[in-house]
């Protein structure tokens, strides 16, 4: 079994692109359970984003794999397949593994650096715990991938290599508006990123927060949390009209805030800044026409965030990911020639036991202390003549080729395919 990423992301592709394959919450559980339907994957979950959805699957067959998750993944639009298929990356095994710990610690992030990904990243983990499709590859995969994470934000400066998405949206807005503190502020959504955008609000020092959205008591209790006021999203076209900032990340596949409506708003003039963080987005991108009205989302800030480059920070958490990922390769390989070893052992262990009793029945007269004393010395020349080789192929299973050596011992010591797989089955491997 090998782990396969197909996914898009900021990197791969703009933002038009990315809307349409982006899934709301349903859509991301419903892709996911595609994909475990299909008969070459074991495991699979789903990490989503505002700028990158990935598939992560365990398979036992790379190419029909690769095709019916990438038609899965891109089944929205199939008018579009042409043009979104170039946009797509596949990542396999070793790469696959790779992509994870880099994407969990932030280098591939829109802001490098930004700490919201280790979030999402255990997201997809719970989703695919909840939804059965995780099991014990992809659940360890991930759960390495959240402490590397972890170990660069701890050990390193990361942090300061780019603010987050949402500061860095925030920061655009300061110029246009001509401060950044006492604003009148408006949250449309009430997930994670709104919580973050809340959060950032109120640390800005904003005079005012209103978080709208479609379940009220959400709402409420992000606004409890940060002292805001709760509406539904009825109420947006009054509210914006009375507000400096709108931050709109709903998961919505649908516009929460049109051009008409943002006219209708506009009876003062006074500037108004909206910051889009949704995918697909939640505002009219004619809205960034209208007079006095700056809008910020997430093509904006692909094209115009100045992104760290190999600053002393970014190569630290690149030295850690490189450990880590060695390491955790490391134990892979060996683990993945495990099954081989344990079979091998437990035949050689038969072959012993049988000779033993062979013995037994044609030197009835031996005493207990020659039996004892030849059976220790018999064992110990089984155990000398495998402990080498055994020892050899989980040296070598890092080394090109390591497949090949574990076959190789099964296929000269005849070792039973069932044998083996039966190990793989117990230990999970």
């Amino acid at each position: 079994m090998s782990v396969l990423v197909i996914g898009m992301s900021h990197n791969s592709a703009p933002v038009e692109i990315l809307e349409q394959v982006a899934r709301d919450s349903e859509g991301t559980v419903k892709l996911i359970r595609e994909v475990v339907d299909n008969e070459h994957v074991v495991e699979a979950t789903v990490l989503s984003t505002c700028n990158r959805i990935e598939v992560y699957a365990e398979v036992d067959r790379f190419h029909g794999s690769v095709e019916a998750i990438s038609r899965m993944l891109l089944a929205a639009s199939p008018e579009l397949l042409d043009r979104l298929v170039p946009h797509l990356y596949v990542h396999y095994d070793d790469g696959a593994v790779s992509h994870l710990f880099h994407v969990a610690s932030g280098l591939d992030s829109m802001v490098v650096g930004e700490s919201q990904i280790l979030g999402q990243a255990r997201e997809a983990l719970r989703v695919g715990q909840e939804t059965g499709t995780v099991g014990p590859a992809l659940n360890s995969l991930f759960q390495q991938a959240l402490r590397v994470g972890k170990r660069s934000h701890a050990e390193t400066d990361i942090d300061r290599a780019g603010p987050s998405l949402v500061t860095a949206a925030l920061e655009q807005t300061t110029p246009h508006l001509g401060r950044s503190t006492g604003l009148r502020t408006m949250v449309i959504g009430a997930g994670a990123m709104a919580g973050l955008a809340t959060a950032a609000l109120q640390r800005a020092g904003a005079a005012s927060i209103v978080i709208a959205n479609r379940t009220p008591a959400r709402a409420g209790r992000l606004a409890e949390l940060y002292g805001g006021r709760a509406v539904g999203l009825d109420a947006v076209p009054a509210e914006l009209a009375e507000v400096d900032l709108v931050v709109s990340c709903t998961d919505s596949t649908a516009l929460m805030i049109d051009v008409d409506t943002v006219r209708a708003a506009r009876t003062a003039d006074r500037p108004l800044a909206i910051v889009d963080l949704a995918l697909p987005r939640d505002v009219d991108h004619a809205v960034a026409a209208e007079p006095g009205v700056l809008l910020v989302d997430l093509a904006t800030l692909a094209a115009e965030l100045e992104l760290a480059g190999e600053r002393a920070e970014v190569a630290g958490v690149r030295r850690i990911v490189g450990e880590e990922l060695s390491a955790f390769l490391a134990a892979r390989h060996a683990a993945s020639v495990t099954p081989t070893v344990v079979a091998l052992r437990t035949m050689a262990t038969g072959v012993v036991e049988t000779e033993l009793q062979r013995l037994a029945g044609r030197l009835p007269d031996l005493d207990d202390a020659a039996r004892a004393e030849i059976e220790q010395a018999v064992r110990r020349v089984a155990d000398k003549l495998l402990h080498q080789p055994t020892v050899r192929v989980k040296e070598l299973a890092n080394e090109t080729g390591a497949v090949s050596y574990a076959a190789a011992l099964a296929e000269l010591f005849a070792l039973d395919p069932e044998a083996v797989d039966a190990v793989t089955r117990a230990e999970g491997v």
